[in-house]
């Protein structure tokens, strides 16, 4: 097992990628802190399914956008486990999710996608500095990368993640590997509500969607000690890169690159 013992809080991890991160992390023997926000019947399912693998689970409700709600969450896992060896900051929103106006659609957007980011790292950052280690997982995407039909504002927001991962890899080192997973078209509740499922795999060279545990499986790699000596760098899973641009109409398209 690559993480027998460890103790692992993964945020946003009631469903989708989030829920299959802390399912294979259970799996390779850790411990892990389900956070949730507003489905609580969830996360105690995924809880069910930690300790089903013989592992402890725990389900927290936290807001991550608001530092004290992070830092309540981080006191009650300190409480139960008297350490934190792993975060994964999965939490996301996007804004075809989201009511209002322009500015309150980029307002949550960032509060959640990045402020979230860095208020976690920020709080769990402290205690693995006092363990002198720890692992920090990002997830960012390929909109943080390649401008293309997901929106202005969470694309700005993904790219605002990938930054903060190779500036805190530098603040927190050497006894804090921080890293990100940018994964692209991954079959999850949030993408299917945005995005045709069957235009985007025409797009994909390996010729179909992601799957969470797709991306489960690269960060039990980057929490483990098979990735000892990786910090700062962003690893694309995404099936072989795809990007989408507006042609002259005005409509959505979509290409191949490499």
């Amino acid at each position: 097992m690559k993480l027998k013992n460890k103790v692992a809080i993964v945020t946003g991890s009631s469903r989708g990628i989030g829920k299959a991160i802390a399912l294979a992390f259970a799996r390779e023997g850790a411990n892990v802190v389900v956070n949730y926000v507003r489905s609580e019947d969830e996360a105690k399912e995924v809880v069910k399914g930690i300790e089903a693998l013989n592992s402890t689970g725990i389900a927290i409700k936290a807001d991550i956008s608001e530092s004290k709600d992070v830092e309540n969450m981080v006191n009650k896992v300190i409480e139960k486990f008297g350490r934190i060896d792993v975060l994964v900051n999965n939490a996301g929103i996007g804004a075809h999710l989201l009511k209002g106006s322009d500015i309150e659609k980029w307002d949550k957007i960032m509060d959640v996608n990045l402020k979230g980011v860095f208020l976690c790292s920020q709080a769990v950052a402290k205690v693995m500095l006092k363990q002198k280690s720890g692992n920090i997982i990002n997830i960012s995407s390929i909109a943080g990368i390649e401008p293309g039909l997901s929106s202005l504002y969470y694309s700005i927001s993904k790219a605002g993640v990938i930054m903060l991962t190779k500036c805190l890899a530098l603040e927190l080192a050497p006894y804090v590997r921080v890293n990100s997973i940018a994964p692209g078209y991954v079959k999850t509740p949030m993408m299917t509500r945005a995005l045709s499922e069957e235009e985007i795999v025409k797009s994909i060279p390996l010729g179909r969607l992601g799957t969470p545990e797709d991306i489960a499986n690269v960060a039990i790699f980057l929490a483990s000690s098979d990735s000892d000596y990786i910090t700062g760098q962003v690893i694309v899973v995404d099936g072989g890169k795809a990007i989408l641009f507006k042609n002259m109409s005005g409509e959505w398209s979509m290409v191949r690159e490499g």
